[in-house]
């Protein structure tokens, strides 16, 4: 149930009776070939796919995440440490006021990781709600799948493309791009990331067949029903 595709009287409903929802999380940068909201576009899809068979209310994504590595990239957008944190922090106490008090934070960007550390205090405060914060393609099954379809994946590669991500008339490279050095990334500005990265893929193919892309994402669909499901408190 896309939140979209509701009215208040119907959410009102809804958390009367089950009082889960999904917060999808991402970000709006480079990523190569394909779409700069692939991050976005990714943890919704995923969210609103594995809600659909449980009538979970899933809110529109997050668009905008922490992006600053990618800042030299024409289209990337990014708030501050500072700024993000009020914003998970706002928008939690909002779904909280809704009356929601499980909240699965379906996340598609490694850079929001702190958003975790936000949840965590916001928990300090109120101790009667429970939230995830889910990445969904480094769960535990997810990855293992990655890894038995192709290794060598990463930001911007195979792993990330999908046939809701990519671009039409933008065709990608055929040959797989040789790992980056990530210690050197880590240690220079956004401008240098940028010569560093070239079309920013970190690794790996940049695309593979459509039925390795959908079993891949069929197991991130079903992990992340699975979170739906259980350990809330």
């Amino acid at each position: 149930m896309k939140i979209a595709d509701m009215n208040w009287m119907q959410v009102e409903e809804r958390v009367a009776k089950d009082d889960r929802c999904i917060l999808p999380i991402g970000s709006v940068e480079q990523h190569a070939y394909l779409s700069l909201a692939t991050d976005m576009i990714l943890a919704e899809k995923v969210g609103v796919d594995a809600a659909e068979p449980l009538g979970v209310p899933v809110f529109p994504a997050l668009p905008y995440g922490l992006a600053s590595s990618f800042m030299d990239f024409p289209g990337t957008l990014t708030f501050s440490l500072a700024t993000y944190a009020l914003v998970i922090r706002d928008l939690l106490d909002s779904m909280y006021r809704n009356g929601f008090r499980r909240i699965l934070m379906v996340n598609g960007h490694g850079g929001n990781t702190p958003a975790g550390t936000v949840i965590s205090e916001w928990l300090n405060d109120h101790p009667d709600a429970s939230v995830k914060l889910h990445d969904w393609w480094r769960a535990p099954k997810t990855w293992a799948k990655v890894m038995e379809i192709d290794p060598a994946a990463s930001h911007a590669s195979w792993m990330e493309n999908f046939p809701w991500t990519r671009i039409a008339g933008a065709p990608v490279p055929q040959e797989p791009k040789a790992q980056i050095d990530f210690g050197g990334l880590a240690r220079v500005d956004a401008r240098r990331k940028r010569k560093m990265l070239g079309e920013g893929n970190y690794y790996g193919l940049f695309q593979r067949p459509d039925a390795d892309s959908l079993a891949l994402w069929d197991v991130a669909v079903a992990e992340t029903r699975e979170q739906l499901d259980n350990d809330w408190h």
